[in-house]
């Protein structure tokens, strides 16, 4: 769906129309789903996420600007923000066993045992990176934002946030290699 079309329903959802709110519930809510449950690693507060970001889109939709912003970046800032609160009040964030061994699953059946401790290690490792590096790591690399879009969500420069890439991988490949040799 192209940003003028999101625009006019937008509009549509801030003037109250339900059919609007649904065709950007299924547009962007799976997305959304991957986003939070990558953040938090549960589903039900994932779910939760999801839905407080759905409903802030029903009842705030007068104040996006698409002139600004896409709507998948707004809605991803709400999601973000509202997955910073979750992971502040329960002190973690996490990744799923499901999740990171997507991330080494380049092995056939018979390297199972290798790739779930591999899936381990990496998500050790992620569980280490500090939380800004880590956000900045999910949206760019699972989510598909653009730097400009992380960037806006997280409120850093593109800058800024490239060296919070570089710095997450470069601790990421650090923490792996230190696991390689114990």
């Amino acid at each position: 769906m192209n940003r003028e079309n999101e625009a006019l329903l937008v509009g549509r959802v801030a003037k109250g129309d339900r059919a609007a709110f649904a065709q950007l519930l299924q547009t962007h809510q799976q997305p959304l789903i991957r986003y939070a449950r990558r953040m938090l690693s549960e589903s039900s507060g994932a779910d939760d996420i999801v839905q407080e970001t759905f409903i802030r889109l029903w009842t705030r939709a007068g104040s996006f600007n698409s002139s600004s912003a896409r709507l998948t970046t707004w809605l991803h800032n709400i999601a973000h923000n509202l997955c910073i609160d979750s992971f502040r009040r329960n002190a973690r964030l996490s990744f799923t066993d499901e999740e990171v061994a997507m991330e080494v699953s380049d092995v056939g059946p018979d390297s199972q045992f290798e790739a779930t401790e591999k899936s381990d290690q990496v998500r050790g490792a992620l569980q280490k990176l500090p939380e800004r590096q880590r956000s900045a790591l999910l949206m760019c690399h699972y989510q598909g934002l653009s730097n400009r879009e992380a960037a806006n969500i997280l409120d850093v420069s593109v800058d800024a946030l490239e060296s919070l890439l570089a710095r997450a991988r470069r601790r990421l490949k650090e923490e792996l290699l230190s696991n390689d040799e114990s």
